[in-house]
């Protein structure tokens, strides 16, 4: 029998597990923070699709060059210059939303300031994805590599629901500036922890390669791959129309009425459900029919979105946002699990650029989406409307790309494990 817990028996591995969730949670807390105070601010969904707006222009246009950096660099040192910029956003964050600016600076002001900060959040975020999943692959065995992939998918889901869930609570708790200090204080502490993971050599044999050949290295790989493709677009689809995480604050609101509280509870439950299934599939591979398990979890994701729009009774939305967060954790290891076994070690900062571009940046484009489908149709319309056109995607990608349908992984799998 396979062993489940290969990955978490190297010591570094489970420092940068500690290091990612001690980051997402803060990020994901600093996100729902954030998208409260801004519409608590504004009372306009749209402006919730422009957080999501100030984000994706600097990730989407950034990603590519980001790619070509990261192969060149030493990854341990990359990842810690990321989180110093990133507590350097939190603590702006924090002084934005304390009662001395929020008196004396005109809302306009504060709001504006808020939009630069995500602004340069997007920017470093574009470095930070192809740093960790190349930095994953420096850590493990590549035997191991599927197993490593679903570990560290699950511990930035674990720490999206914790973030969410206790940055609902904490809103009520101790004040929206109180927890953003917080954020700020738990990155520097993942800085700190980053520096006893030892630094890593760099594999691109290309060091010093002109950066519009890197480029276009990177991009031809994906489209030339079917498999990457087809899952990157069918992932990108699904995020950009099925994107409620924006607007579950206008639900939380003025739908369902139910608090901070009730946001948190909301946002979690999307997360519990990706951390369920991610934990089974630690026990329960997905190397056989992959395709088809992929088109079927983002299928159920899809019903799952509609179902939320249509419900007005809090439990049953919840019951909807666990179910849609079940089938997209499947998904997300299925997806994390592929371009880990096809990508070359020397391409992965480049092929993780083009995936934060293809699904990355749609979760933003989809917050701006649904922000704006919520501002013109209202958000019960804007939700079924997207999960919708998830459905139609999935069936078309099932009918249009066969290599993705009849994708399997166990000789790939198998392959690595003989290495």
């Amino acid at each position: 029998m396979k062993d489940p817990y290969a990955a978490l028996r190297i010591k570094e591995f489970n420092i940068f597990l500690f290091v990612r969730f001690l980051l997402v949670f803060g990020w994901s807390m600093q996100f729902i923070v954030i998208e409260w105070q801004v519409y608590s601010i504004t009372k306009d969904p749209l402006s919730l699709g422009i957080i999501g707006l100030m984000e994706i222009i600097p990730a989407f246009s950034m990603a590519l060059f980001a790619g070509h950096i990261v192969d060149q660099r030493e990854k341990r040192n990359l990842l810690a210059i990321c989180t110093a910029a990133f507590s350097l956003i939190s603590l702006g964050l924090f002084f934005l939303t304390t009662e001395r600016i929020t008196s004396s600076w005109s809302t306009n002001s504060v709001l504006y300031s808020i939009y630069a900060l995500v602004f340069f959040g997007g920017f470093l975020r574009s470095f930070f994805g192809p740093t960790i999943f190349s930095l994953v692959a420096l850590l493990v065995p590549k035997k191991i590599y599927h197993n490593a992939a679903t570990w560290s998918t699950s511990t930035w889901k674990t720490a999206s629901v914790s973030g969410a869930l206790f940055g609902g609570f904490f809103i009520s708790w101790i004040g929206v500036d109180k927890t953003l200090c917080l954020v700020f204080i738990l990155v520097i502490l993942s800085l700190l922890f980053t520096f006893l993971i030892k630094k890593k050599p760099i594999l691109n044999k290309k060091i010093g390669e002109p950066m519009m050949q890197s480029l276009s290295a990177g991009v031809k790989f994906v489209f030339k791959n079917k498999a990457i493709l087809g899952v990157l677009t069918l992932d990108m689809i699904a995020v950009l129309f099925g994107g409620t995480v924006a607007i579950l604050s206008v639900f939380a609101q003025d739908v369902l009425k139910v608090g901070p509280e009730g946001f948190g509870i909301l946002n979690a439950s999307i997360s519990i459900g990706s951390i369920v299934t991610m934990f089974i599939t630690t026990y329960i591979p997905i190397d056989k029919n992959t395709g088809k398990k992929m088109l079927i979890s983002v299928f159920i994701f899809g019903l799952s979105i509609i179902a939320f729009g249509l419900s007005s009774i809090f439990w049953v939305s919840i019951l909807a946002l666990f179910i849609s967060g079940a089938a997209d954790g499947i998904s997300m290891v299925i997806r994390q699990t592929i371009l880990q076994l096809k990508t070359p070690d020397e391409m992965r900062g480049r092929v993780s650029s083009v995936n934060s571009m293809f699904v990355g940046s749609s979760n933003e484009l989809g917050a701006f989406e649904s922000g704006l489908a919520a501002k013109i149709l209202g958000p019960v319309v804007a939700v079924v409307f997207g999960g919708t056109m998830t459905l139609i995607t999935v069936v078309a990608t099932g009918a249009l790309n066969p290599t993705l349908r009849d994708l399997d992984l166990t000789e790939d799998i198998e392959a690595n494990e003989k290495e």
